[in-house]
């Protein structure tokens, strides 16, 4: 189902419900989530989380690429001195490496992702979980998120969704300019 069909429908389906909704009042509300996954304290200890954890293999892999050029180097700089045998030992060390290195880079990338996305989806959780409860008592009728178009500041319920987020983890707002 394309993006454009489903908003079709989307839209047909909201019409209907104004129009049988009568009389009353739709109180619509837009939540800006890439907006919440950037600035939230909650993702931002998340990020500090990751980059703390995967810190020490990200430095074992900086040595090891230091190790490689160190040898590299000596083979480029000493290959006219050395005997065959000591050329055959160091080509195979440096193959060895690289072999380490990639796989070192492949582990570290595909487990950094999935803790990523771990972390991600616990963050989600929280966001909806505090924007249900945000439109639930502030008594919106729909809120949306992501491939809108536009929206007004009337509808744009973003920074009370963050500043909810902001108090459930011990942080206050930053301070705004008065304009």
């Amino acid at each position: 189902m394309t993006s454009m069909f489903r908003a079709i429908c989307f839209v047909i389906l909201l019409v209907t419900y104004v129009s049988h909704a009568g009389a009353q009042d739709l109180k619509l509300g837009f939540v800006d989530t890439a907006r919440v996954l950037k600035e939230a304290p909650q993702a931002e200890r998340a990020r500090h989380k990751l980059e703390t954890e995967f810190a020490p293999r990200d430095e074992k892999i900086v040595v090891m690429q230091k190790q490689l050029k160190a040898l590299d180097e000596k083979q480029t700089r000493d290959v006219a001195v050395m005997s065959d045998s000591a050329r055959r030992d160091l080509e195979r060390d440096i193959i060895a490496l690289r072999r380490d290195i990639k796989r070192a880079r492949e582990e570290f990338t595909e487990d950094f992702n999935l803790r990523r996305n771990d972390e991600l989806t616990k963050l989600q959780k929280i966001i909806f979980e505090t924007t249900v409860n945000v439109a639930k008592e502030q008594g919106y009728d729909l809120i949306f998120s992501d491939s809108v178009i536009y929206t007004s500041k009337r509808v744009d319920i973003t920074d009370i969704v963050l500043e909810r987020l902001r108090l459930a983890g011990g942080i206050t707002a930053p301070q705004q300019d008065s304009k």
